[in-house]
């Protein structure tokens, strides 16, 4: 894929090395100690998110459910996952954002294990609104922390690493559930007191909820930084000033979360029917799938997060002020044909081996999706404005399953369809979103300079 050359600026960038960069932050080690707690959290986060898309087929025969409503399992998790985040974000930019990742983590960990207690489908779809409500409160509390951890110029970088706990709890939820899913499915259900009969599927879900409940007093331990403002002394924004930030960046803000949007669908998706695709397709076992293409996940996907920042970075050296788009433009780009390649091929060993390269691009432009956005987000309002865009792009959360659900049972309703319906799903947002992205460009280089210009004169 090729893309424009990248927008330079006729306007002299603020040096990364002006005497106040540092000012105020805490040391490099403690700041990048933080975030490496934040990217435990996570890790633990995303394995009680993904622990779903592993037990599928279990789940669908204990529940008597359809392609279409398990994705909604997802979908319902992203809902309130996404609308819960502005609320919560908006204490973050006040309260002690600490304080409220340890409360969320103990919600998402005891509704986890809920799941699986739940006995019916409207009990696992109720328990799912929980975990989505306590995940809600770690990315915009994360973003701002990371905010007044480090100098502008280090933001993205470390928003990227962040993110790369994502990916990579990602691919430790299926390495670790395919695991617990074999052990128990070779020792069936089991009977505990009070409870009942708790089939394999459902042990899962206890299992990894409960790994959630050992990190909660980690964080209640935290010593948080000192906040930082730029252009005012408030430590807060008001509902008019965050309103007048995204009049003046309207379509900065709206391209880019909007093309982060399509290729969230294309992901979300793609990730989501990876177990069931190489169970319906090559006839392979859940727990040997998911342990596989878990290892591939976490060393590929791990690296995928980290690598578009440093091209971004070194574009930036450059003097390109859109060189966070630019760089998330080309992950995202090489990641459509890899993955029309991972479902075309004959064998499962061969579509094994393209979901590396695969891998190592889907994942990519999400750390520059995020982390984009607090070096042009005044600090005051970065929790609210990274719990909008979560809003947004976790529509691919909440839609990318079930629309393939929906292809597989309407579009392509034979035997190996979901390889079909992933492709039509890539080639439909994959394409929308980089067209999208590519608009954005020139609007984000604008809001950047804008940024940096105020946090100059701050």
């Amino acid at each position: 894929m090729t893309t424009a050359a990248p927008i330079k600026s006729d306007v002299a960038q603020v040096p990364a090395g002006r005497p106040d960069a540092s000012a105020g932050y805490p040391s490099a080690a403690y700041a990048w100690f933080i975030v490496g707690v934040l990217v435990f959290a996570c890790i633990v986060s995303y394995i009680d998110r993904q622990v779903v898309a592993i037990v599928v087929g279990p789940m669908k025969t204990y529940l008597h459910v359809s392609d279409s409503e398990i994705g909604w399992l997802y979908g319902i998790f992203a809902v309130f996952y996404a609308v819960a985040g502005v609320p919560i974000a908006w204490l973050a930019d006040r309260r002690s954002r600490s304080g409220l990742i340890a409360v969320g983590i103990l919600l998402w960990s005891c509704v986890t294990m809920l799941c699986g207690l739940s006995r019916t489908f409207g009990q696992v779809l109720l328990a799912r609104i929980g975990v989505g409500v306590g995940e809600a409160v770690l990315t915009p509390s994360a973003s701002s922390l990371i905010g007044d951890l480090l100098p502008r110029e280090k933001i993205p970088l470390a928003v990227s690493v962040f993110m790369a706990g994502s990916v990579a709890g990602s691919g430790i939820a299926f390495i670790v559930g395919g695991l617990i899913l074999a052990l128990v499915q070779s020792a069936g259900p089991v009977e505990l007191p009070i409870l009942g009969v708790v089939e394999p599927w459902q042990q899962v879900f206890l299992y990894c909820g409960a790994l959630g409940l050992l990190i909660v007093p980690l964080f209640l331990l935290l010593r948080e930084p000192r906040r930082h403002t730029a252009g005012t002394e408030k430590p807060t924004a008001s509902a008019s000033e965050i309103l007048a930030f995204y009049r003046r960046n309207r379509s900065t803000l709206i391209l880019h979360h909007t093309g982060f949007l399509m290729l969230a669908l294309m992901g979300f998706g793609f990730t989501f029917w990876t177990v069931s695709y190489f169970t319906r397709v090559h006839g392979m076992q859940a727990s040997t799938v998911a342990q596989i293409f878990g290892w591939i996940h976490l060393t590929c996907g791990s690296v995928a997060s980290v690598w578009p920042p440093l091209v971004a970075q070194r574009l930036t050296r450059s003097g390109h002020n859109d060189a966070n788009i630019t760089a998330a433009m080309i992950g995202g780009g090489l990641a459509i044909p890899l993955i029309v390649l991972t479902q075309i091929m004959p064998t499962a060993f061969w579509a094994f081996l393209m979901y590396i390269p695969a891998l190592l691009c889907v994942p990519a432009p999400f750390g520059l999706a995020y982390g984009s956005l607090p070096v042009i987000a005044p600090p005051a309002m970065r929790a609210v404005v990274t719990s909008v865009f979560m809003l947004v792009v976790n529509l691919g959360m909440l839609l990318g399953p079930p629309i393939a659900g929906w292809f597989n049972e309407r579009l392509f309703p034979q035997a190996d369809g979901v390889r079909y319906s992933l492709c039509t799903l890539t080639l439909i947002c994959g394409l929308s979103g980089i067209a999208l992205l590519a608009l954005c460009r020139k609007h984000y280089a604008r809001s950047l300079q804008a940024a940096e210009a105020l946090a100059s004169a701050g």
